[in-house]
């Protein structure tokens, strides 16, 4: 009798690039790649960040590099993936939010979200996926959404909206590019501890309801998500795309 084997988490040979790198999830998905063995390129608007974690990679014995990059600007970024070998590996994790009454929102600040949680991962993605496509790569593309991009919340009208794009861009991209065996997915945390989340969990009564829409009565922290990257980067979930790996605490579910 021919027994199954589980698939390998390893992603030993394959390059990572994840921007927002220098903090909070980024941060904990370069680590957790490198941990699996994968060479990791992070990207990230802060310098001072970058390099500390580029730093412990590197001294952990992992191979890693930094490039600090705004992926708003589009010349840039086009100068930068032209530049660097073609990567297996894309965790699209950078983003904002601006929390905002709908009526008190204002252009400039729907735009700065839009900009960057949407404009710019599609861009990048696109540029990415042009080098997986030419060099025949199996790539696998994570996008870092949000549970907001399944429910809605008071005051985050506009960042819902960018994760609600986020989630049916997962899901388009990843029919048109399934052909190719390239897959796409998407992470969507709840609230996890860190430097975005901080100042709105000071506030005692936001604190409150949030914990009273989470089954597990607790906030994410970091190392709950990074075994998520893994999964999703390595062959363990080779025929998962075009979904959602929602890491909510049980929000969603009520």
């Amino acid at each position: 009798m021919k027994f199954p084997k589980t698939p390998s988490f390893r992603l030993k040979g394959k390059r990572s690039l994840i921007t927002g790198a220098g903090r909070g999830i980024g941060l904990g998905a370069a680590i957790a790649l490198s941990e699996a063995g994968s060479e990791v390129v992070i990207i990230s608007r802060t310098e001072k960040e970058l390099k500390c974690l580029n730093d412990f990679l590197e001294d952990q014995g992992y191979k890693s590099k930094y490039k600090i990059l705004d992926i708003t600007k589009i010349c840039d970024v086009e100068n930068f993936i032209g530049n660097e070998r073609p990567f297996d590996i894309l965790v699209n994790n950078a983003g904002i939010n601006i929390p905002s009454s709908f009526v008190d929102t204002n252009i400039k600040d729907y735009e700065k979200v839009m900009e960057l949680n949407v404009n710019a991962l599609i861009n990048l993605t696109k540029l990415v996926v042009k080098k997986m496509l030419k060099n025949k790569i199996r790539g696998s593309i994570i996008n870092v959404s949000s549970q907001m991009g399944h429910v809605g919340a008071i005051k985050r009208t506009t960042y819902c909206a960018s994760k609600f794009a986020v989630e049916g861009f997962t899901k388009a991209l990843s029919i048109e590019l399934a052909e190719k065996k390239i897959r796409v997915n998407s992470i969507c945390p709840t609230f996890i501890e860190t430097s975005l989340t901080k100042e709105f969990l000071k506030n005692k009564k936001f604190k409150d309801y949030v914990l009273s829409m989470i089954p597990l009565k607790r906030l994410g922290k970091i190392e709950d998500i990074m075994g998520a990257f893994v999964f999703l980067a390595s062959d363990a979930s080779s025929l998962m795309t075009g979904t959602s790996l929602v890491l909510d605490g049980g929000w969603t579910a009520r």
